[in-house]
């Protein structure tokens, strides 16, 4: 069995200098029947290392739940990186940030208002404990010591830019020992002496995250770190896009420049990313620094391989530079043709809330936050009757994240966190109050991790309170449910609160993009494959459809149209629209 380890200057595999040059995947944002193919890529880039995050929230949705089956099978993608001769990282966070969904932590941690995160308490130590025994199981015996790939872990993330609580690191540090963790743990900050300070324990090999001034950043890390090899096992090569803004990209020649300078200097890297993938499902994360912004679906991050794992102009410039510094393969990537393209009608129209409204409801005084009612939720459905006679103000202390307003079965309007609103007119309340309350995705980074959603600080007409609430919840698993059933025929648009589905034919599988420049805002499926979020505000015009979940035949697509869109018409385009590259 081969050993790796951290030598005076480099990492060392059976005693010789390694260099890890290392990509990014995400093996639960990209679909488990292309992993094969994009590590493949990797290896044909002049890689030698594939590293990925582990989403505890994914993989343990209630306490003391543990999942690894399809998109979550880690035990699985770690032997596709063996299998193509490569090695692999491993980063379990607890937290990883990642643009995810609360960073990767649980929901339901937050149920308990003692739970402390990110440091030393107990009750979160507990939960981390059952979480990374179920992680080491999986790693401990694909090691490079025992034949596997794995030649590095990392223990939290970036955490000098949040806490400086030595001890929590090694507690840490200590379960994933205890669970036969023998390859080097490492730690990664932003090369800032404070965050390198507080983000570090004894036995940590320090790396660093940046994109740009790579000599710079390195002679901070040296200086903090003063043997070992250099690394930055985040090497930003892009990054990330929110809605309501425009598709981030960097120059290709920028980033090669600044990944030769890295190279040539003699450290290791690991480029994050090198496919980013698709925030499948309702996963995506949100930041909030004064004004609330959810992550897009797409997290193509102007990689070298693209959403759809097709090489870039980033990834022959990459390869170039790495070809410097290492021998390549012969064989390169074939080149990608156009998608199919084609159009179906959206018909089989039904309300979304009268399928809602079909659900058990709890019954309340006050309406309920999401904490209150189910932590996972994707939708809140709050339906009361404070009959009014005259037009009044409906306030709320706090929108987390957007609420549509129904009054007597006929929307009057929209409150989003975004925009900081709080307050609508409504007209006179015959029969019912509906307020449909969307989770947009939680916040990944800073001190606003696990905060409740909801309406918080309760529902006013005019000053008083309105009291007497039914509530239903929905997780994305029911909002395909209640999609089912029979529907109320077509029309020329879709109105707001609406389900439709369309029939399509395929004779072949292979990768689609589905076109919503002319769908509103909304979720869509296919064959019961959640695709993900969809918003005209953009920049995102179109959503990833893997192959592998289409078949030979008919196809079924749904969309849930919240806002209304003029046309009912499904569209697929022959290649991604990401949207503009500036406003």
């Amino acid at each position: 069995m081969s050993r790796f380890a951290i030598g005076e200057h480099d990492f060392l595999l059976d005693g010789e200098p390694f260099r890890v040059l290392s990509g990014a995947i995400h093996y639960f944002r990209v679909h488990p029947d292309h992993w094969e193919d994009r590590i493949r890529k990797a290896r044909l880039m002049g890689l030698n290392t594939i590293e990925t995050y582990v989403p505890w929230n994914l993989h343990a949705a209630e306490p003391g739940a543990w999942t690894a089956e399809g998109r979550l099978d880690l035990d699985r993608f770690l032997r596709v990186v063996a299998a193509e001769g490569m090695r692999a990282i491993v980063r379990p966070g607890p937290y990883i940030c990642a643009e995810f969904d609360n960073g990767g932590l649980p929901t339901w941690l937050f149920a308990d208002p003692e739970v402390g995160i990110r440091r030393g308490e107990p009750k979160f130590m507990a939960a981390i404990g059952d979480y990374l025994r179920h992680v080491t199981d999986i790693v401990a015996p694909l090691q490079i010591d025992r034949g596997g790939p794995v030649v590095l872990m990392q223990v939290e993330n970036e955490y000098g830019a949040y806490g400086d609580d030595t001890g929590y690191l090694q507690d840490l540090t200590a379960l994933l020992r205890g669970g036969g963790i023998t390859v080097p743990l490492t730690t990664v900050d932003q090369p800032q002496h404070a965050m390198l300070k507080n983000g570090s324990a004894p036995g940590l090999h320090m790396t660093a995250s940046f994109g740009s001034r790579s000599e710079e950043r390195l002679d901070v890390l040296r200086a903090h770190q003063t043997t070992g090899p250099l690394m930055s096992s985040e090497f930003w090569v892009g990054w990330f896009d929110s809605w309501g803004t425009h598709h981030h990209t960097t120059s290709a020649e920028d980033s090669a420049a600044d990944l030769d300078a890295l190279l040539r200097r003699g450290a290791s890297v690991n480029i994050y990313m090198l496919h980013g993938g698709t925030n499948f499902g309702l996963t995506n994360g949100a930041n909030d620094k004064g004004t609330y912004t959810p992550i897009a679906t797409s997290y193509d991050y102007d990689a070298p391989l693209d959403e759809a794992g097709s090489p870039t102009a980033k990834y022959w410039a990459f390869r170039e530079v790495i070809g410097r510094y290492t021998d390549l393969p012969e064989e390169i990537p074939a080149a990608a043709g156009p998608a199919p393209t084609g159009r179906a009608p959206l018909t089989a129209q039904r309300s979304f809330l009268a399928s809602a409204l079909a659900l058990a409801p709890a019954a309340t005084a006050d309406v309920p936050t999401f904490a209150q009612v189910r932590h996972d939720a994707a939708f809140l459905l709050h339906t009361a009757e404070p009959r009014t006679e005259t037009p009044t103000v409906l306030t709320v202390g706090e929108v987390r994240d957007r609420v549509h307003v129904v009054v007597d079965g006929v929307g009057v309007g929209v409150l989003s966190r975004e925009f900081h609103e709080r307050a609508l007119a409504v007209p006179p309340i015959g029969e019912s109050l509906v307020l449909l309350v969307e989770n947009q995705g939680r916040v990944n980074y800073g001190p606003r991790l696990g905060e409740d959603k909801g309406l918080l600080g309760g529902v006013r007409l005019d000053g008083r309170p309105v009291e007497g609430w039914l509530t239903r919840a929905m997780t994305e698993p029911d909002l395909l449910a209640l999609a089912g059933g029979p529907g109320a025929g077509q029309g020329p648009s879709l109105p707001g609160l609406t389900y439709a589905s369309a029939s399509f034919e395929v004779d072949a599988p292979a990768d689609r993009f589905l076109d919503t420049s002319g769908l509103g805002k909304g979720i869509a499926w296919i064959n019961g494959f959640c695709l993900g979020r969809y918003w005209s505000r953009g920049p995102q015009r179109t959503l990833y459809v893997p192959g592998p979940v289409l078949r030979a035949g008919t196809n079924e697509a749904v969309v849930l149209e919240l806002d209304g869109a003029p046309e009912a018409v499904l569209r697929f385009a022959e290649g991604p629209d990401l949207g503009p590259l500036e406003f």
